[in-house]
């Protein structure tokens, strides 16, 4: 044991003032091209290409959503310049990306209580300092949602539950239910907003208890505290299986107001799994070369990199499922959701860039046991992950929102430096409030003996 303590001795992480002011100079950066794509988005630069392809889409919409009678659900919001919309639509797809960066972070700490894993002691610490973000997100998320709520949210607008109203709609007035209960249909969707503070309520209160336990266990090394920290490990992860798949339907699914897939729940947890897998991995590969985390050997990133590659490999499953599904159904109201995303301009690259970046590209390069085991490999793939996967973000979300309006381009990469910068600088502080390797953890000499 005097061994295992002097490996681990205290390990504590500096926040270095480079490492501060290369994060600073990202953010600032992101500011200069999202101000940029602003102005470019303001100019005027729109989409005209592949209008046939446009017309497909619009088509299909107007007569599913309104039976033929109302027009289109794409343009309930002509109103609003496509700029600003896109502006709106990049600040709610960021931060439903970095929540689940976030929320990943702590559902990898609960999954290694639960399952007794000794393994994964040396890098435990990087999941529950991604998890600080937790709270900041809660509140980006509830603030955002009012600021965009008339543009990215269709279902929002009160004429749609109005059977007085030439903009009624009796497919959204008859999921009302599901955002306004128990008040009236079209006013202040209470049930919707209760659902979004009660899970991120639950998940920053189980994340408080469990790194409370982890903290005092290394003051006073009473094994009781890893007990505390696997009942609650357990408790959570049965509420995270509930919340995290109404969050999907809430805040990316409900944005194409008339087409579901009751894979969603599915398709977005694995999204944001991979990407929280390919994050610790990430930041894991950075302390390492840093001279942190001595515990950690080729043994640990072999699993780490087992890891990205599976459920890469289960994401693309997922993708697969829902698409084939839909494919071989080739019912309009669910194909529409295909037809915009690989057909209409600016999506129909970004449709393929999608499947060739999270599961080609790391399919190929992770394949053999060495790649999983060295450092550079690690550190090639596990941004084209988490890129990748940002992507992913980006056509879920845009392509129902803007339709032929939208666009991927300086104003949506400067938004998404900074919301990745502040994510660091919080994670990157969290870091340092306490050990890197908990010393007293009672799997830690199975973690030292790990081997593979």
């Amino acid at each position: 044991m005097s061994e295992s303590h002097t490996i681990v001795a205290d390990e504590k992480y500096v926040f270095k003032s480079e490492t501060r002011n290369r994060l600073m100079i990202i953010f600032a950066l992101g500011l200069l091209l999202f101000i940029v794509g602003v102005f470019m988005a303001k100019s005027g630069g729109g989409h005209e290409e592949h209008k046939a392809a446009i017309d497909i889409s619009q088509n299909l919409t107007a007569s599913i959503a309104h039976d033929g009678e109302h027009g289109d659900a794409a343009g309930e919001h002509a109103g609003t310049a496509p700029w600003l919309k896109r502006i709106y639509t990049t600040l709610w797809m960021n931060n439903v990306f970095f929540t689940g960066l976030a929320v990943i972070g702590l559902f990898f700490v609960a999954i290694q209580y639960a399952a007794q894993a000794g393994w994964s002691v040396g890098v435990r610490r990087l999941p529950l300092a991604m998890a600080h973000w937790l709270p900041i997100a809660g509140v980006l998320m509830l603030v955002i949602w009012f600021v965009v709520k008339g543009d990215v949210f269709h279902w929002t607008h009160a004429e749609l539950y109005d059977p007085q109203s030439d903009h009624y709609d009796k497919v959204i007035d008859a999921k009302g239910g599901f955002f306004y209960w128990p008040g009236k249909h079209g006013a202040f969707p209470i049930f919707y907003i209760l659902r979004m503070v009660l899970f991120f309520g639950l998940w920053y209160l189980f994340f408080s208890w469990i790194k409370r336990e982890m903290t005092a266990e290394d003051m006073d090394g009473n094994v009781q505290h890893w007990k505390n920290s696997r009942k609650y490990s357990a408790i959570f992860l049965v509420i995270f299986a509930v919340s995290s798949s109404v969050a999907a339907w809430d805040w990316v699914m409900s944005i194409d107001t008339h087409w579901y897939s009751t894979m969603t729940g599915w398709y977005l947890f694995a999204s944001w799994w991979v990407t929280g897998l390919a994050m610790i991995t990430y930041l894991t590969v950075l302390l390492k070369d840093a001279g942190y985390l001595k515990i950690v050997n080729a043994n640990h990133l072999h699993d780490l990199g087992k890891f990205v590659f599976a459920f890469s490999i289960f994401w693309t499953y997922i993708w697969f499922s829902q698409f084939l599904l839909i494919f071989y159904a080739n019912i309009p109201e669910e194909t529409v959701y295909f037809i915009q995303r690989r057909t209409v301009s600016p999506y129909s690259w970004i449709f393929f860039a999608n499947l060739i970046l999270n599961f080609v590209l790391p399919f190929l390069l992770l394949m053999t046991r060495d790649a999983k085991r060295h450092l550079t490999m690690l550190k090639v793939v596990c941004p084209i992950v988490i890129v990748g996967h940002w992507i992913d973000h980006f056509n879920m979300i845009t392509p129902g929102v803007m339709q032929h309006d939208g666009g991927l381009g300086l104003l949506e990469i400067g938004m998404a430096m900074m919301f990745l910068a502040a994510f660091l600088m919080i994670t990157f502080s969290s870091l340092t409030k306490f050990a890197l390797v908990p010393k007293n953890d009672p799997m830690l000499q199975e973690s030292l003996g790990h081997h593979i």
